[in-house]
């Protein structure tokens, strides 16, 4: 099952996906990473999808990468006396913290910290951004504003507050909860909801403790300004357009995903770009022509992952939203554009030896016509710098730990493969890529592969060697001296 393209396709599980025939066929035909949504489901519910994944994963002997995504707080005001109440243009209206019911003048907002950080002249958005109110005057316990743009308001609709931040810890007493189950669980990923600040993604990394990499949603105006610094810390990256595009200006958006996939891929960490990027499939079994524009964008930006949301989890058509989503992957790979776009947008990163190793890898493999750049890697570090150099062969990742494997899978290009036997010695590690390169489908056995890892063996960080090597293995032990 070797794909077609290098771009990974992240999917949702839900109400329409959690079947195994349905799961395994996901894989099949295209899905590298399975989403769990910690906003929906039960812990049993979660922990049955899960189960699913590791069984089809057994049976295929794959890699399959698995990210729970934490629902993070939620900000949304009280109910109303009539369940609604219509906003009119120029209206006051007052947010309060009286649990009382609500009325056409006033509602319970059941957040104190977000009267503790409002100012005079603030935004408040309700509903998606769909009302947007302007705080004229504020204390400790209420906030009066003005109708900037009306609508319905009804019970416990959300809130943004895109123009300060928030006193509001990243992670809420549920999300330490599910982190927890999901970390015993043995996930590969955590995405952070409501990131606004590093410290956010350093509370959640010494929660999980190593057991599940952490990836940080960017969807606040804070985190954006913020960007450097969270990168530094995070795991990896997920570009969530939904609260970015209601705190943001929607024009603002894709400029702002350009700059955070060059900046993740530049500090060689794996970019989601997330949201509405087939949403008409949710009800139709095609997407619009703007939909698939909007996924070859990202794509043709150097994206480590896209991903599918209600489209998989609750969509009427799940199995085609992902036919759609890796045909597009595979036709926009295929024009020349998109490997000029690619190539003049790569950083020169050569730090260290390791990123000179791999980047002459990739220098070589473009030269000489090799067909697959072998890395052995335990952390996944030199995997991970690879895929940065976004090369024109594929990636074998060969590694002997279930986890640094799948945790793999999310990274643009890289093929893992689990490595078994003795692969102390230099020679084996080439025997070993050798095999996982014919194995997979990548070469044969006249062709060459090359082959990047660290000796001494069964050290992370000590990538400093680079051979080109045949593919047969009777080649290998002739002319090796060892």
């Amino acid at each position: 099952m070797r794909r077609m393209r290098n771009v990974k396709i992240v999917a949702t599980l839900g109400p329409a996906s959690d079947k195994y025939e349905t799961i395994r066929k996901m894989f099949e035909i295209g899905v590298d990473v399975f989403r769990l949504n910690m906003s929906h489901g039960s812990h049993d519910e979660i922990r049955e999808r899960h189960q699913i994944i590791r069984q089809i994963e057994q049976e295929l002997g794959r890699p399959i990468a698995i990210l729970a995504d934490l629902q993070g707080p939620k900000l949304r005001v009280g109910v109303f006396a009539g369940d609604s109440e219509e906003l009119v243009e120029g209206a006051a209206f007052r947010f309060d913290l009286d649990p009382t019911e609500g009325s056409s003048s006033r509602v319970c907002l059941p957040h104190k910290e977000i009267f503790t950080a409002l100012e005079p002249g603030a935004t408040l958005l309700v509903n998606d951004g769909k009302i947007r109110l302007k705080v004229e005057k504020c204390g400790e316990d209420f906030a009066d504003c003005s109708v900037v743009v009306g609508g319905t308001i009804s019970n416990r609709k959300g809130v943004n507050v895109p123009d300060v931040v928030l006193p509001v810890a990243a992670l809420s007493e549920k999300d330490r909860a599910d982190l927890e189950f999901v970390c015993e669980l043995g996930v590969d990923w955590l995405a952070l909801s409501f990131v606004q600040r590093p410290e956010d993604v350093l509370e959640a990394k010494e929660l999980a403790s190593g057991r599940a990499a952490v990836l940080a949603k960017i969807e606040k105006p804070a985190a954006v300004e913020a960007y450097d610094a969270i990168l530094a810390v995070a795991d990896g990256i997920m570009v969530a357009r939904g609260d970015l595009g209601v705190e943001l200006p929607v024009q603002a958006v894709p400029p702002i995903q350009k700059r955070l996939i060059r900046g993740a891929r530049a500090a060689a960490k794996p970019v989601i770009v997330a949201t509405q990027m087939l949403e008409s499939m949710i009800e139709s079994p095609v997407p619009t022509r703007a939909e698939v524009s909007d996924v070859a964008t990202a794509i043709y930006e150097g994206a480590d992952a896209v991903m599918l949301s209600a489209e998989s989890a609750a969509g009427q058509y799940p199995l085609e939203a992902v036919r759609t989503m890796n045909a597009v992957a595979e036709e926009v790979e295929r024009d020349p554009v998109y490997r000029e776009v690619i190539e003049s947008s790569r950083s020169v990163v050569r730090v260290s030896t390791a990123d000179s190793i791999v980047s002459a890898a990739r220098e070589i493999a473009e030269n000489i016509g090799v067909k697959a750049i072998c890395c052995f890697t335990h952390s996944g570090t030199t995997a991970a710098k690879t895929a940065r150099e976004r090369p024109r062969v594929p990636i074998i990742a060969l590694t002997p730990f279930t986890n640094t494997a799948r945790r793999l899978c999310l990274y643009w290009g890289v093929n893992c493969f689990i490595s078994a036997g003795d692969v102390s010695r230099f020679k084996m590690a080439v025997v070993s890529a050798a095999r996982a390169a014919r194995i997979g489908q990548f070469a044969e056995s006249e062709d060459n592969v090359i082959v990047v890892a660290g000796v001494p063996f069964n050290i992370p960080g000590s990538t400093n060697i680079l051979r080109v090597a045949p593919c047969d293995e009777r080649l290998i032990f002739n002319t090796d001296p060892e």
